[in-house]
């Protein structure tokens, strides 16, 4: 049984006891008496100026094995232990879930956590159990005796977190059992889910406005990975978290490396980077649809790789096995729609790869902040190519949206594409997206490694505006450069497209070349793309291109960069060490956190990551005292695992040194 929490003699006193608490909306007197708690903890909490008292700080130790918080950690903490509502915008790997997961152990009472994560929540509970904090999930995947079990341990205060999805959250039955609890905040996840302007719109989350109508004494945090200034107006209208303050942490992944490459084979353009940059590394390949998904995951099985599939089409059983063998096992790479993602903690994913174009920056910002969450250096590579646009297009004209989303969706999907074609450094564009300067090029995407050159295609650009006016503004890019080469396919013929004056008038460029042009007049906003059928049609922006008034320039078109051969080695192996054995000390460290991972039935990354293993390669504990100054040990596992690692230690040592 663990220590009680900082406060728990205020926490088990009648104010707080919950047969206090009534069915339905929290009463004045409760409100008050939250309020004035809060008041009391948030007073204690400033004036411990002394780390040593700091209950803040010694939670953090004790459960975390943490000497010190990041960023605007602890600033977030104190807001929501004095009674404050916040929302918290922070890059995938930032901590977020600290900000939450800390004042359920310092305040006297349950921390409930909305999420949508259903399929993880079993491997998040069991992370925090290994810290030995207190925590449970409510959701459909339970029988009705384990949810039974769930609700008894929350009234008899033997929870200091309850993890429940928004849909059975907003049940009234979960309403009216919540207030009969010390619910001392709501935490939201992945709040960028209540935005229609969001790439993870779930309808459910428009309900959670609720929580400030029966709940108006517990604050409210909002937390999520992404979010541009129409999303974050969102959560505030949506959640009514007006009040809130807004804590927006630097979106900068430094340790990521941007790549994007038009498509030209994108299974060979994938191989080649897998063997070149990843030959075993842990990773997620994203594609547009299920049927891709399914034979890019066998193409890499076949290629000599573990691979599996994730997608909704799959059955929940074989969705849930895949999920799970990529969390476990090393070395596996997940082929994905989408539906995949949001929430894997697994740190040493080394790269994410997009075979498709995303749909906006937002979705791509989320999905490539899924690689590196350990710090040590990751790939983020991307083909597209016209036809990703077209398909993209025609999804969006045929969904059931209003015009005003639908519109909105088009501007993100033309930013992505414009994104893609840019010249300048991706890390800038990219933070500048989200309202934040980077004040020099980055030196770690492909566009700074290997400047894109340019060249003048303005007599290039009218032709290839004259060919889609000539044509009938109704044909893709495929017959469109046909005619520009002057081809007399069947169907050239058949239309007397072989007449027209634009015919055969592109023989300097090769069909590649101009499907690179045609691309970059898409982004560029001179063509744009009918969605039904996907031909081109022009735009009020190429009339000044067709009478000679504007000029344009093309990116040329390059290979694969790679990054230089000392820092790809990095990122191949991000675990240095200065001799053979304290790699071998590593190797039997892993090999321990596996068994006892494969023991409990969860992630290797739960019992220990990989920086806190590779402090102990670096120091080589010989004490229990010594190992308790290890980053990511806290009491817990100090008790459950000291004497095997010291052991592990102690013996590696000794048989290195001839004793």
């Amino acid at each position: 049984m663990r220590s009680s929490k900082p406060f728990s003699a205020v926490a088990r006193g009648d104010p707080y006891t919950w047969q206090t608490y009534k069915p339905g909306r929290c009463s004045p007197p409760v409100v008050l008496l939250q309020r004035l708690c809060f008041s009391i903890i948030g007073y204690a909490v400033h004036q411990s100026s002394n780390p040593t008292v700091d209950p803040v700080l010694a939670v953090l130790r004790q459960y975390f094995g943490f000497e010190s918080f990041r960023g605007f950690q602890r600033e977030i903490i104190d807001h929501l232990l004095a009674g404050q509502d916040a929302i918290v915008l922070m890059p995938t790997g930032g901590g977020k879930s600290l900000c939450y997961q800390v004042p359920a152990l310092v305040l006297p009472g349950v921390v409930v956590v909305v999420s949508p994560l259903i399929a993880l929540m079993q491997d998040q509970v069991a992370a925090l159990w290994q810290n030995g904090i207190r925590a449970a999930f409510v959701n459909s995947t339970q029988t009705p005796q384990e949810t039974a079990s769930v609700l008894w341990q929350a009234r008899q205060g033997a929870l200091d977190l309850l993890y429940m999805a928004p849909e059975r959250l907003l049940m009234e039955s979960s309403l009216a059992f919540l207030s009969q609890l010390p619910v001392v905040l709501f935490a939201i996840d992945e709040a960028h889910c209540v935005s229609q302007w969001g790439h993870d719109f779930r309808p459910e989350y428009l309900g959670l406005s609720v929580l400030s109508e029966r709940f108006p004494g517990v604050p409210r945090l909002a937390v999520t990975a992404t979010a541009t200034a129409v999303t974050r107006a969102d959560i505030m209208k949506h959640l009514n978290l007006h009040q809130a303050r807004l804590f927006i942490a630097s979106f900068d992944r430094p340790n990521i490396h941007y790549t994007i490459v038009p498509k030209n084979d994108e299974k060979k353009q994938l191989k080649q980077f897998l063997d070149a940059e990843h030959p075993h590394d842990a990773g997620i390949v994203y594609c547009l649809s299920r049927k891709r998904v399914e034979e890019v995951a066998l193409w890499v099985e076949k290629s000599g790789r573990r691979a599996l599939p994730y997608h909704a089409g799959l059955d929940k059983e074989t969705r849930q096995r895949n999920q799970a063998t990529f969390l476990r096992e090393e070395g596996v790479i997940i082929v994905a729609t989408i539906a995949f993602g949001m929430g894997i903690d697994k740190p040493d994913v080394r790269f994410v790869a997009h075979l498709d174009l995303p749909k906006s920056l937002e979705a791509y910002c989320q999905e490539i902040g899924r690689a590196g969450r350990d710090g040590h250096p990751a790939n983020a590579f991307l083909t597209y190519g016209y036809e990703d646009v077209v398909k993209l297009r025609r999804l969006l004209a045929s969904s059931s949206v209003t015009e005003p989303v639908r519109r909105i969706a088009r501007q993100q999907l033309d930013t992505m594409l414009a994104y893609c074609e840019t010249t300048q450094c991706r890390r800038q564009l990219l933070l500048r997206h989200f309202g934040e300067q980077y004040p020099r090029a980055c030196g770690n995407c492909d566009t700074c490694r290997a400047p894109i050159a340019t060249w003048d295609g303005t007599i290039v650009a009218q032709k290839a505006l004259s060919c889609v006016y000539r044509t009938g503004q109704r044909f893709g890019v495929e017959h469109l450069v046909d005619v520009l080469l002057g081809k007399t396919t069947e169907r050239i013929t058949s239309l007397d497209h072989e007449k027209i004056t634009t015919f055969g008038i592109g023989s300097e460029l090769s069909a590649q070349q101009w499907r690179s042009v045609f691309r970059q007049l898409v982004a560029a906003d001179l063509l744009t793309v009918e969605p039904l059928h996907g031909g081109l049609r022009l735009t009020q922006r190429c009339r000044p291109v067709l009478r000679g008034e504007q000029s344009v320039r093309f990116r040329q078109e390059v290979e694969v960069c790679t990054p230089a051969k000392k820092e790809a080695q990095s990122a191949k192996n991000p675990h240095s060490f200065p001799d053979q054995q304290s790699k071998e000390l590593w190797q039997s460290l892993k090999t321990f956190r596996q068994e006892i991972a494969r023991q409990q039935g969860i992630p290797a990354y739960c019992i220990f990551h990989d920086a806190t293993l590779q402090e102990m390669v670096d120091k080589r504990p010989t004490t229990e005292h010594d190992l308790s100054k290890i980053n990511g040990i806290g009491i817990r596992k100090l008790k459950a695992y000291s004497n095997e690692l010291l052991r592990i230690i102690k013996q590696f040592d000794q048989e290195n040194s001839g004793g």
